[in-house]
């Protein structure tokens, strides 16, 4: 689909130890939140696509299910750097990455 070709190119853009979240990601390509989220979960971490930085917009790993096994995403953040409790990024603002600001 060619809007998820899209939603994969902001997301390889998201540098290691950040994240950014559904909604930002969809603001700066004029589309749903619905859509960068079927295009994470159609991926799950492969094809080059770093879908473990895209969490909610609150900082939880809300796709987590989408990843084998589901810990994988908190695995992969954590050797970035993150910290994370309860599925939930600590101190999600400092890491967060919002291409609407960033890709101008």
């Amino acid at each position: 689909m060619e809007r998820f070709d899209e939603v994969y190119e902001v997301v390889k853009l998201i540098p290691r130890g950040k994240v950014s979240s559904y909604g930002a990601i969809a603001r700066y390509l004029g589309t749903s939140p619905r859509i960068v989220g079927w295009a994470m979960n159609s991926v799950k971490g492969e094809d080059g696509v770093p879908a473990h930085r895209v969490v909610n917009r609150n900082g939880v790993l809300t796709g987590k299910m989408h990843f084998t096994p589901p810990q994988k995403m908190q695995e992969d953040l954590e050797k970035e750097g993150l910290q994370i409790t309860d599925d939930q990024i600590l101190n999600f603002t400092e890491h967060f990455w919002d291409p609407s600001a960033e890709l101008l």
